[in-house]
């Protein structure tokens, strides 16, 4: 059996360890390792948290699970150090193992087994202060830039953007690219007569990975939304809100839930207590569960706008754009039962 630790401490290092365990019994995780423990935490799924200067055996296998832009200065960091036996994780070799892995366990049914892909709009959202990519992304031909925050600026990344006829191009400071999905709600999708139509929104570093040697098909296995492989938490979903979202905005947001969806404000208090939760606000669904998603999100979104302080009109921190990524967990959690949704791998851009 092969010593193994694994870099990061976040959780793209937790969902590695959870498979990696699953998947290859020959490795023997002994924990996690980090630069710094500082804004780290020391123990992760009951495994130590330790500091790369205290690993004594450099012949321990290093399996390097961080976003893919900072691998490169560890992979630097590793080798000053005498560490050469190392395994870097990118967004295809994620994709694979947790789709392996999920379906291993039986959960998070994979969208890869389905067969050929059907009739599908795909937007993908672009931000006029967006970094440059690194590697090129040659985007497939049913998946189209919008341009979110169009309204406040004069600067113009994609053809299409999110401040024409009935749109909220103004506040993306808060709502990030749920500008998008609200633009593509209220202005495309009620002029689609056609029944078998399916939407999807992407961020521009943040793609499901449906680019594949041959697409897959939706409507004639009956699916309804293809979502990205959960990240999972430890030691529950809250961890995410709690990271991201400061607690008046999150209390605001549950008293939205609550006035307008009691049943959802109900079921939540126990969803909010297992470790899967769905990220980036990226999915594909059937021109009616889209619909019926967006006309119930909106509405606590704005309510939740009003109750948090400072008021939603009064700042711009992306506080939204957190909150809906919990809600999307939520809605489909909360339909799992009455909704057939597959999985597949989220590719970062780099």
């Amino acid at each position: 059996m092969e010593d193994m630790l694994i870099f990061g401490a976040k959780s793209l290092a937790l969902g590695a360890c959870i498979a990696l365990n699953e998947l290859y019994p020959q490795y023997n995780i002994k924990g996690f390792v980090v630069s710094s423990l500082s804004g780290n935490p020391t123990k992760l799924h009951n495994l130590p948290v330790i500091e790369l200067n205290s690993v004594e055996d450099k012949r321990t296998l290093i399996y390097i699970a961080t976003p893919e832009d900072v691998q490169g200065s560890i992979v630097k960091s590793l080798k000053e150090q005498g560490f050469d036996n190392y395994i870097c994780m990118d967004s295809e070799k994620e994709s694979e193992l947790m789709g392996r892995y999920y379906d291993a366990v039986n959960r998070f049914p994979s969208l890869e087994k389905c067969g050929d892909i059907g009739n599908i709009h795909g937007y993908i959202a672009k931000y006029y202060k967006d970094k440059p990519l690194i590697k090129e992304y040659r985007m497939p031909m049913w998946l189209k830039p919008i341009q979110v925050g169009a309204v406040l600026t004069n600067v113009r990344v994609a053809g299409m953007t999110d401040d024409t006829g009935d749109n909220i191009s103004g506040k993306n400071g808060n709502y990030c690219e749920l500008t998008a999905l609200y633009w593509i709600w209220k202005n495309v999708i009620p002029k689609d007569n056609k029944k078998d139509s399916y939407y999807g929104l992407f961020h521009y570093r943040r793609v499901l990975d449906v680019k594949k040697e041959e697409l897959y098909r939706l409507k004639d296995n009956g699916i309804d939304v293809i979502l990205p492989y959960p990240t999972i938490c430890d030691p529950h979903i809250s961890e995410h809100h709690e990271r991201y979202v400061n607690s008046s905005d999150w209390k605001a947001m549950l008293q939205a839930l609550a006035e307008l969806q009691p049943d959802y404000f109900s079921a939540f208090m126990k969803i909010l207590e297992q470790e899967y939760l769905y990220n980036y606000n990226i999915l594909i669904a059937r021109k009616e569960v889209i619909s019926d998603y967006c006309a119930w999100l909106f509405p606590i979104l704005e309510r939740t706008e009003q109750l948090s302080v400072p008021k939603g009109s009064e700042r711009s921190d992306r506080y939204i754009g957190y909150l809906g990524e919990n809600l999307l967990t939520l809605y489909f959690m909360y339909h799992k039962e009455h909704l057939h949704i597959v999985h597949t791998g989220r590719i970062m851009l780099v």
